[in-house]
């Protein structure tokens, strides 16, 4: 049996941004509106709804400030976006998003190919980014990729993902979110992640990110829950990728991390039924089939 509080879990939906940021084709400004709104009246609180980086580098996230400006902005839904310098950030605060990321890695070869700059590099340019944010009141979460392996270099140790993680949070995040980039997790190596976190920060502060490339991002983030983590990424319908890690597939579909969650006795406050709408309308706005294990099951 859990106590109230510790059946509470958190999602955070990410795939109105890091989902359609990868698509090879344009996705249109209504069908991300739509889908957003979808996502906030299926009871989703948390969505990751724009990214303020250049169009250079990810024209599909181009008319973030239109899609922050059209949405319906539900009551108790925080809508955030990513911020990876000074410039994304004033528009980020321009467009009144409620929180703001910064992404940094834990593998040197990622944060050169990712962001062209070593991982020191990339902590200092977000420190200026932090204290405007903090300065502006607007919360700041960590993103710390390749946590448990990086395309380029292997295995990733947890010690760098914790130095990391640390130096992000000393700066003023509040969260931070401990992404599988390329989805080569498995439960044993999560925990092992997760033992090295958990001696300096405090479970509350850390989130779960896994893509499920090799079909394991379910059983990681049961593994994660175990020690404690309650607080967990996902995209809905699946969507996603990474657009430095070839072959990586999205985040673990939203429906099928709220499907398995409520199975086992916790709360999100997700109506799956509405959150499936939300998945196959964006799908058929793509012109693509269901991805997420729950989205192929017949209604």
């Amino acid at each position: 049996m859990h106590s109230a509080t510790d059946r509470q879990v958190k999602i955070v939906d990410v795939g109105p941004r890091d989902g359609l940021q990868n698509e090879a084709r344009h996705v249109p400004l209504a069908a991300k509106v739509v889908l957003v709104d979808q996502l906030a009246a299926a009871g989703v609180r948390f969505i990751e709804a724009a990214s303020f980086v250049s169009p250079r580098w990810v024209p599909q996230m181009a008319d973030s400030a239109e899609v922050m400006q059209r949405i319906a902005r539900a009551p108790g839904v925080c809508y955030s976006a990513l911020t990876p310098n000074l410039q994304g950030l004033e528009a980020a605060l321009a467009a009144r998003c409620d929180e703001v990321a910064v992404f940094g890695a834990a593998s040197e070869s990622f944060s050169q190919r990712n962001i062209n700059c070593s991982i020191d590099e990339s902590l200092e340019r977000f420190a200026p980014v932090l204290r405007r944010a903090l300065e502006a009141g607007v919360p700041v979460r960590g993103y710390v990729s390749c946590v448990l392996g990086c395309p380029y270099e292997g295995p990733v140790a947890p010690a760098a993902v914790l130095r990391v993680a640390r130096r992000l949070l000393d700066m003023g995040c509040h969260e931070i979110s401990l992404g599988d980039t390329i989805g080569r997790g498995t439960p044993a190596s999560t925990r092992a992640l997760l033992e090295a976190c958990l001696r300096e920060i405090p479970a509350r502060q850390l989130a779960g990110h896994f893509h499920d490339t090799y079909g394991t991002a379910i059983a990681n983030a049961c593994a994660a829950l175990d020690m404690g983590l309650r607080i967990f990424d996902s995209s809905v319908a699946g969507l996603g990728g990474c657009p430095y890690a070839a072959g990586a597939s999205g985040n673990v579909a939203s429906e099928d991390l709220v499907h398995t969650l409520h199975a086992m006795g916790y709360e999100t406050g997700i109506d799956l039924g509405r959150l499936l709408d939300a998945g196959r309308g964006i799908l058929q706005a793509l012109g693509r089939a269901p991805t997420s294990r729950l989205g192929c099951v017949p209604r």
